[in-house]
Protein backbone atom coordinates (compact mmCIF):
# COMPACT_ATOMS: atom_id res chain seq x y z
CA UNK A 1 0.00 0.00 0.00
CA UNK A 2 0.93 3.53 -1.11
CA UNK A 3 1.55 6.04 1.47
CA UNK A 4 -0.23 8.82 -0.36
CA UNK A 5 -1.36 12.15 1.04
CA UNK A 6 -4.44 13.98 0.68
CA UNK A 7 -5.37 17.46 0.83
CA UNK A 8 -7.71 19.23 3.17
CA UNK A 9 -10.88 19.33 1.68
CA UNK A 10 -11.68 22.83 0.24
CA UNK A 11 -14.15 24.91 2.24
CA UNK A 12 -17.32 26.34 0.01
CA UNK A 13 -17.09 29.55 2.08
CA UNK A 14 -15.04 32.29 4.13
CA UNK A 15 -14.51 32.03 7.56
CA UNK A 16 -14.05 35.01 10.13
CA UNK A 17 -13.88 35.12 13.82
CA UNK A 18 -16.76 35.05 15.55
CA UNK A 19 -15.06 38.17 17.67
CA UNK A 20 -15.79 39.85 13.93
CA UNK A 21 -19.03 38.95 13.98
CA UNK A 22 -21.95 41.96 14.07
CA UNK A 23 -23.60 41.99 16.94
CA UNK A 24 -28.14 42.00 16.38
CA UNK A 25 -29.89 42.20 13.36
CA UNK A 26 -29.48 44.90 10.58
CA UNK A 27 -33.25 44.14 8.85
CA UNK A 28 -34.28 46.73 6.48
CA UNK A 29 -36.24 48.82 9.10
CA UNK A 30 -32.60 49.23 10.43
CA UNK A 31 -32.34 53.34 9.62
CA UNK A 32 -35.63 54.87 10.91
CA UNK A 33 -35.16 52.73 13.85
CA UNK A 34 -32.03 54.36 14.82
CA UNK A 35 -33.42 57.41 13.98
CA UNK A 36 -36.30 57.17 16.37
CA UNK A 37 -34.20 55.65 19.24
CA UNK A 38 -31.59 58.94 18.48
CA UNK A 39 -35.19 60.90 18.75
CA UNK A 40 -36.28 58.88 21.86
CA UNK A 41 -32.80 60.05 23.99
CA UNK A 42 -33.17 63.19 23.08
CA UNK A 43 -37.16 63.34 24.12
CA UNK A 44 -38.02 65.75 27.43
CA UNK A 45 -40.69 64.11 29.25
CA UNK A 46 -44.40 65.00 28.58
CA UNK A 47 -43.28 64.89 24.65
CA UNK A 48 -43.90 62.32 21.91
CA UNK A 49 -42.43 61.79 18.80
CA UNK A 50 -44.89 62.45 15.89
CA UNK A 51 -43.76 60.33 12.46
CA UNK A 52 -46.10 60.49 9.41
CA UNK A 53 -47.06 57.31 8.46
CA UNK A 54 -46.77 58.17 4.34
CA UNK A 55 -43.23 58.72 5.14
CA UNK A 56 -42.31 55.38 6.62
CA UNK A 57 -40.90 52.43 4.54
CA UNK A 58 -42.81 49.77 5.53
CA UNK A 59 -46.13 48.91 7.26
CA UNK A 60 -46.67 50.33 10.63
CA UNK A 61 -46.63 46.82 12.68
CA UNK A 62 -42.99 46.45 10.86
CA UNK A 63 -41.56 49.45 12.34
CA UNK A 64 -43.38 49.51 15.57
CA UNK A 65 -41.87 45.29 15.83
CA UNK A 66 -38.67 46.46 14.86
CA UNK A 67 -38.39 48.80 17.69
CA UNK A 68 -39.54 46.92 20.05
CA UNK A 69 -36.52 44.85 19.24
CA UNK A 70 -34.34 47.38 19.41
CA UNK A 71 -35.35 49.11 22.79
CA UNK A 72 -35.95 45.47 24.81
CA UNK A 73 -32.07 45.14 23.69
CA UNK A 74 -31.42 48.17 24.91
CA UNK A 75 -34.04 48.46 28.13
CA UNK A 76 -35.30 50.88 27.27
CA UNK A 77 -38.91 51.15 28.33
CA UNK A 78 -41.38 53.36 24.80
CA UNK A 79 -44.96 53.80 24.18
CA UNK A 80 -46.48 54.09 20.78
CA UNK A 81 -49.73 54.90 19.65
CA UNK A 82 -50.99 55.95 16.15
CA UNK A 83 -54.11 57.32 14.23
CA UNK A 84 -55.00 57.29 10.09
CA UNK A 85 -51.88 59.45 9.67
CA UNK A 86 -49.02 59.29 12.43
CA UNK A 87 -47.20 56.83 14.36
CA UNK A 88 -46.26 57.86 17.85
CA UNK A 89 -43.72 57.07 20.06
CA UNK A 90 -42.70 58.63 23.62
CA UNK A 91 -41.25 57.36 27.18
CA UNK A 92 -43.57 57.03 29.42
CA UNK A 93 -43.82 58.53 32.86
CA UNK A 94 -42.31 56.34 35.68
Amino acid sequence: MANRKTSPPVANFKTISQDDLPFGRKGKHNEIVHQLLDDIHQLEAGRAIKIPLSELAGSKANIRSALNRATRQRNLEVATSSDDDYFYVWKPES
